[in-house]
């Protein structure tokens, strides 16, 4: 990492939502540097993806995952899938458990609620997990240039089929056994031979793109139930992460 500002550093966010700012790891020049390389850099960025044609910045709630399967024929996702990739660092994410209506419904890419009991999915050896994101820069044409807010620089998650392999680590007596389980997609995690391919602005053929999607070795996650305080996103708190011995009572699984 070559660039870190620590006034842009946001405070622990245990519960983090649409709209709301995350860290993003990624390659560009530095602003009125002498020498015009791409610098590694941490920012905070907007999740959310407001394509750089949009007339407004309303859609972004609604692009926080782009599929992996698409990313490079998308019209929202095609450019930044060439030239404006991230690495988009956690702890983990959660997930929950999709019943089999609402799994027919998001397998067809459409939206689907009420969700079930929430589990929270993480590296078994502990490391932070490298998610694989795309960014993009969208001008407020409303907004003077030296306004604050005149750029707005947003993300988006790529997701790919969960893994359908047993989790890693020691295995729970109840509850799902698999990532697919839970849901059937899950963010595409970068493994750290990854990183600098991925990163590399330089890179921008999708031929030789592609082959970075790939879904990640399984075994590499666990997941364990934690409780239904975090679907409601004013709850934020340490407590979040708590694991539960069972799902909670009532809940799906």
């Amino acid at each position: 990492m070559e660039k870190w500002e620590p006034e842009e550093t946001l405070a622990p966010d245990w519960n983090v939502a649409p709209t709301k700012d995350v860290y993003a790891v990624l390659e560009r020049p530095l602003k009125d540097a002498a020498e015009p390389r791409p610098v590694r850099q941490l920012r905070a960025l907007k999740w959310g993806l407001v394509p750089s044609w949009a007339k407004s910045p309303g859609g972004g709630a609604k692009m926080i995952n782009a599929r992996a399967e698409t990313v490079h024929e998308k019209p929202s996702y095609r450019r930044p899938f060439a030239s404006r990739r991230c690495i988009l660092p956690a702890d983990g994410y959660y997930e929950w458990v999709t019943a089999a209506g609402e799994r027919q419904l998001e397998e067809k890419g459409k939206r689907k609620r009420p969700r079930k009991q929430p589990y929270f999915v993480t590296p078994v050896d502990g490391s932070v997990m490298a998610m694989a994101g795309l960014y993009e820069f969208w001008r407020d044409r409303t907004l003077p240039d030296e306004h604050p807010r005149a750029w707005w620089v947003t993300c988006t998650v790529i997701t790919t089929e969960a893994d359908k392999e047993p989790f890693g680590g020691a295995a729970r007596d109840e509850g799902p056994g698999s990532l697919a389980e839970i849901h059937p997609r899950m963010p595409l995690v970068l493994t750290e031979d990854r990183w600098a391919s991925w990163l590399d602005p330089g890179r921008t053929d999708p031929d030789d793109l592609l082959p970075l999607l790939a879904p990640p070795p399984s075994g590499l996650l666990r997941a364990y139930p934690v409780a239904t305080g975090v679907s409601d996103v004013r709850n934020n708190g340490p407590e979040l992460l708590e694991e539960l011995e069972a799902p909670e009572e009532g809940t799906l699984f």
